[in-house]
This record gives C-alpha cells, sequence and structure tokens, in this order.
C-alpha cells in the first residue's frame, strides 16, 4: 500500500512539476516568435533586395552583350 502512495505521488508530482515549466516555455516562445518572425521578415527582404539588384545587374551585362553582338554583326 505504501508503495502504490509512494509512485502516486511521485506521478503526481512529476506531472505537477511538468506542466508549469511547459507553460512557462509556451509563453516565452509566443513573444519569442514574434520577434524571430520579424527578423526572418527583415532578412527575407535584405535577400530579395539583394537578388534583385544582382538581376538587375546580369541583366544590363546581357543587354551590353547583345548590343555589342548586334554592333558586330553588322
Amino acid at each position: 500500500m505504501k508503495r502504490i502512495a509512494a509512485c502516486l505521488l511521485l506521478a503526481v508530482v512529476t506531472l505537477a512539476g511538468s506542466i508549469p515549466a511547459y507553460a512557462r516555455k509556451e509563453n516565452k516562445a509566443i513573444g519569442e516568435n514574434q520577434r524571430e518572425a520579424k527578423r526572418a521578415a527583415k532578412q527575407q527582404q535584405k535577400y530579395a533586395k539583394k537578388q534583385a539588384k544582382r538581376q538587375k545587374k546580369m541583366m544590363k551585362k546581357y543587354q551590353k552583350q547583345q548590343r555589342k553582338a548586334s554592333k558586330h554583326h553588322r
């Protein structure tokens, strides 16, 4: 009987200890997720801007090659 009570008490203490820790982690994660989402969005914008700049540069280079090729063929 004492073993069953001890095991039951241990199980209750384990569950009671894990629930507040999970809730605390969950509450912290809400704010963290918002910050991380903003940071990720900012990085995505920066990456997209950099890619657009590269693409624009490559298009200018391609157009220049096309102009040179058309002059050369005339």
